[in-house]
Order: C-alpha cells, then sequence, then structure tokens
C-alpha cells in the first residue's frame, strides 16, 4: 500500500455512522414516547447495546458475505471489517452521553429523552455531509443529503410526538 493512500477496504465507512444515528433516534423514540420514559441511564443503554449489536451483525455479515471460494479468514481480516464498521456503533455514542448527561444532572426523563433524540439527529446529518464530502459527491448532493436525513430525523421527531399524547 502506498504512502498516504488508504485502501478502500481498511477505510472506515461513514455512511455507516449515518445509519447508526437513525438507528439510535429509532431506539430513543421508540423506547420514550408516553409519559413514563425511561431513565438516561437505560436510554443510553439501550443505544450502545443497540448499537453494539448492529455493529456486530454488520461486521459478520460483510465478512460472511464478501468471502471468495471459501478461503480462511484471518484475524487481520476481522479486525479490518471491524475497524470499516466502527462509525456505525462510534454513531451512537454521542446520544448516549446526551441521555447520560440528562440522567446524571436530574433533568426529567422526558428532557432527558428529547436530548437525546436531538443528538442523534444532530448526528445523522452531520454523518450524511461528512460521508457526502469523504464521497467527493458535488456540494448540491452533500446538501441534498443532509436534508434528506433532516427529514427523515423529523419524521422520526413527529411519530414520537404523536406516539407521546
Amino acid at each position: 500500500m502506498e504512502r498516504g493512500h488508504v485502501d478502500e477496504d481498511m477505510r472506515a465507512d461513514y455512511t455507516g455512522a449515518v445509519y447508526g444515528s437513525l438507528l439510535a433516534a429509532s431506539v430513543v423514540a421508540g423506547t420514550s414516547p408516553g409519559k413514563d420514559p425511561p431513565t438516561g441511564a437505560v436510554i443510553s443503554l439501550l443505544v450502545l447495546a443497540t448499537g453494539l449489536v448492529f455493529w456486530m451483525a454488520h461486521v459478520y455479515a460483510r465478512l460472511v458475505g464478501e468471502r471468495r471460494h471459501l478461503l480462511r479468514l484471518t484475524w487481520s481480516q476481522v479486525r479490518a471489517v471491524s475497524r470499516r464498521e466502527r462509525p456505525l456503533v462510534e454513531a451512537a455514542l454521542p446520544p448516549a452521553l446526551a441521555a447520560m448527561a440528562g440522567w446524571a444532572l436530574g433533568l426529567p426523563d422526558s428532557v432527558t429523552a428529547w436530548m437525546a433524540l436531538t443528538t442523534a439527529l444532530a448526528g445523522q446529518v452531520t454523518w450524511a455531509t461528512i460521508a457526502g464530502i469523504r464521497a467527493h459527491l458535488g456540494t448540491y448532493l452533500i446538501v441534498l443529503a443532509a436534508v434528506g436525513n433532516l427529514l427523515i430525523g423529523l419524521l422520526l421527531v413527529a411519530l414520537k410526538a404523536l406516539l407521546a399524547h
């Protein structure tokens, strides 16, 4: 591998972070509607556990799906795929930290859930923008990706608000 050149298989897949942020937002929205949302600690654990499980599932699927001729799988391949898929689980960290912060500060559980949800949505838009930039998309497509992800996030917020009443 040339110096300064990043092998495509070794580069982190930041589109996975978009998915991970959407997943985190979905977990928060799905667990906290109504009058008795879980505590920030519970939301944090659910978001992290879900992100970790989906990360493992993506690593497994990529390892199995990309196997050619039933070649022997090496630890080096497992580590490379794990690194490439890491943004999916990393995207769960900011909303989980927001939920823990709300809980630690003694904020109401509903406020903490909204903090985690908005943090996940902000991450989703940010990661979509970063993925577009890394893919060398033009400005128009990057903005379109960010706006599209914002609309998906706002749909989640609307569903959460609807379910909460």
